[in-house]
């Protein structure tokens, strides 16, 4: 370990001691948090209590789950995922309010997450539990189970159509048809 490894680390070490180890890093989850409450807000003094819907929350909060199981989600910070997820489950107009983003800075995601979206919007949707111990309206903030890893497997499913195309013949109701003339191969006409 260089020397200045050493005084980095032990410069971090009193830091760390200093906040009492009290840190609050802002996950993907936080910015999700932020940009609905931003969106509906309208009483500056409740700013603390969110007042955003809670089933809209868990619904985009699972989108989210599953969008950072994936390595390449990597490429796109917090801030941008939370706000691709925003507009797919309401508007680019939202997104800009909450957000400040425009359409340039989160069209990337927002194409990358598509099938995410599909695989999040056909899975049963995520119902708010209640707990005895938890107050009402912090019941949105307690994870619960999901078989995300199948969840995965299915985004992989949908994605290789996505970027392979269909040229094969299609399946409609148990009738097999060839592939539409503009979606054969040149040439092959």
């Amino acid at each position: 370990m260089s020397p200045w490894s050493f005084i980095h680390l032990k410069e971090e070490n009193v830091k760390t001691q200093a906040l009492k180890w009290e840190l609050c890093p802002v996950t993907v989850i936080s910015w999700l948090h932020l940009f609905l409450q931003v969106d509906a807000l309208k009483d500056a003094p409740k700013v603390l209590l969110p007042q955003y819907s809670q089933e809209s929350f868990i619904h985009i909060a699972q989108l989210l789950d599953l969008c950072i199981l994936a390595i390449d989600s990597l490429e796109f910070q917090y801030r941008i995922l939370a706000a691709a997820a925003l507009c797919h489950f309401t508007s680019i107009e939202v997104v800009k309010k909450a957000s400040g983003l425009e359409w340039d800075n989160i069209s990337e995601c927002v194409d990358w997450m598509v099938p995410f979206v599909r695989v999040v919007k056909s899975a049963s949707p995520v119902k708010l539990k209640t707990f005895k111990k938890i107050p009402v309206e912090d019941r949105h903030n307690i994870q619960t189970h999901t078989n995300y890893l199948a969840m995965l497997d299915e985004v992989s499913y949908v994605n290789s159509f996505r970027k392979g195309g269909q040229l094969s013949p299609v399946c409609n109701g148990g009738i097999m048809t060839p592939p539409k003339s503009t979606e054969k191969p040149p040439g092959k006409h």
